[in-house]
Formats: structure tokens, sequence, C-alpha cells
């Protein structure tokens, strides 16, 4: 898959959002394994840093998880807050 970078977005802010698509859409279900940085590297042509820098960020928003050794994983949606 071809990608075309925006130039008003750094690439790993770009490959974030086409994760979290993936997510959305079901390519990665919770509790899958999202790639790794060696296969983020490979599919987008980007710095391992960058690729790191994309599962860091992933695990911030609460979107993905982290398991020693094993790798990054989909994290559950957390529930919405209801007004009362």
């Amino acid at each position: 898959m071809m990608i075309e970078w925006r130039l008003n977005a750094p690439r790993w802010v770009q490959i974030a959002e086409i994760l979290k698509a993936r997510i959305a859409d079901g390519t990665y279900p919770v509790d899958s394994p999202l790639p790794s940085e060696h296969q983020l590297v490979q599919e987008f042509g980007v710095a391992r840093g960058t690729a790191r820098k994309v599962l860091v960020r992933l695990r911030e928003e609460g979107v993905a998880y982290a398991v020693r050794g094993l790798g990054t994983f989909v994290a559950a949606p957390k529930p919405k807050p209801t007004s009362e």
C-alpha cells in the first residue's frame, strides 16, 4: 500500500491515525496485537524511532497497552461517562 504523506502533519501522527482507523474498522480487534516497531518500519518506510513514537502515543491515548516481552495490543474502548 502506497501512503501519500500529508505535509501538514508529522508521519508518526499520520501512522497513528491509520492504526486507529484499522482498530475502528475491526482490522485489529480488542486484545489483538498491533504491528511491531519492525513491522511499522517495513510497512511505512519510516525510522524505528518514528515507529516507536506511534506505539507510545497509542498507549498514552489509551488505545493500546503493552505486555512486556510480547508487544503492544489493542485496548478495550473506555466506557463513555453518562450524564444524569
